[in-house]
Order: structure tokens, then sequence, then C-alpha cells
């Protein structure tokens, strides 16, 4: 049977962004803003590899020549326990391998790299969410090695 129409012209019809999405969203923004507050210059967000390999902000530390990898991690409340434990192993890892093809693109590299959490308790439409900024959370695992 032929299809009476091209395949290019059939689109998904477009849907509405989940809760989650759009309170990471928001956390992620307000991440960005208490870093820029702090002096570090927000180099990237977002920052994808692939459709799994991402890095929610990519900055430089007020300290010379330290680029920093950030996780956002965004809650309502803490009530089933802090947003940093939810960076496990393998979210580790894949923020180490998404890491690694930043610094391969890069032309300079810096001479120190560093893996931060930022923790963000509220949500949007909150006048003061509370924020955490844990400074060298986590190293990506066994496997990662610097290009």
């Amino acid at each position: 049977m032929r299809w009476p129409w091209p395949f290019s012209l059939l689109r998904r019809a477009r849907r509405a962004r989940p809760v989650a999405h759009l309170a990471g969203a928001w956390g992620e923004e307000t991440a960005a803003r208490f870093l820029r507050a702090k002096g570090y210059k927000i180099l990237g967000r977002n920052v994808r590899f692939g459709s799994r390999l991402e890095l929610d902000v990519v900055a430089r530390s007020p300290e010379p020549e330290t680029l920093v990898f950030v996780e956002v991690k965004t809650r309502r409340t803490e009530k089933f326990g802090r947003p940093m434990d939810s960076v496990k192993r393998d979210k580790r890892r894949m923020i180490g391998r998404a890491a690694t093809r930043y610094l391969q693109k890069l032309k300079v590299r810096p001479r120190r790299i560093r893996f931060d959490v930022v923790e963000v308790v509220g949500a949007p439409g909150d006048s003061k969410p509370l924020i955490r900024h844990i400074e060298n959370a986590f190293s990506p695992g066994p496997e990662y090695r610097t290009p």
C-alpha cells in the first residue's frame, strides 16, 4: 500500500511540558542566577551530547582557571531526602562522560576541573527557595579519564 503523503509531513502533536520539566528548568535558572551572584561565569546551560549526555550548567569559577560542571537538582520539599542523594553512581558516570566530551571540544584546557551540585528546594513562584551549593560534590568514577 502506498501512503498518500510523505512521512516527513507527519508530525507528532506537540505535547505540553510536564510539570517536572518546568520545575527543573526553573531550578536550573535559579541555580545559574545564584552562581552568577557568587562570581561564577556561566559558559553553558543544558549542554547536550547525544540523547543521554547532558551538563546542566558549565561555569568558570572565580578561582583562577577552574572549570566547574554543575548538576542541578530541584525538589519541592526534602520530605524524601536531600536532592543531592539522587546523584547516584550512574548519574555521576554520565556527567563524567559528558564532561569528557566537553573538554575534547575545548581549544585550551583548564588547569583544574570540578564537579559540583546545586540543590534547589522550592517550586516556581516561591519567593525564597532554599539553595545549597556543594563544591567538589563527587568524582565521576574510576573510568573517567581527562582527555
